[in-house]
């Protein structure tokens, strides 16, 4: 299971994906552990965050990066600086 990132996306690219449209969510500087029932591609609008896959290498990701998560991972994640995201479940 292999978590994707784009880096700096161009803004047509996230216009056809509609992402002003999908949902936001924001969490404070913290450390949780997390599972993806289903994919979840979400873009980070700010904040700076390490998922970490159970028995997988670290991921860093943050601020203008568009993201896909795999459903079925486990992972831990740990943000470092706050983070506000538009998301979407697939």
């Amino acid at each position: 299971m292999e978590i994707k990132i784009e880096h700096q996306p161009n803004q047509e690219y996230l216009k056809q994906l509609g992402v002003d449209k999908w949902g936001i969510w924001q969490k404070e500087v913290s450390k949780f552990p997390w599972t993806y029932d289903t994919q979840e591609t979400c873009y980070f609008l700010e904040g700076d965050v390490i998922v970490t896959p159970n028995g997988g290498t670290s991921v860093q990701m943050g601020k203008g990066d568009l993201v896909t998560f795999p459903g079925g991972m486990s992972c831990t994640w740990e943000i470092k600086s706050d983070v506000k995201k538009h998301y979407s479940f697939d």
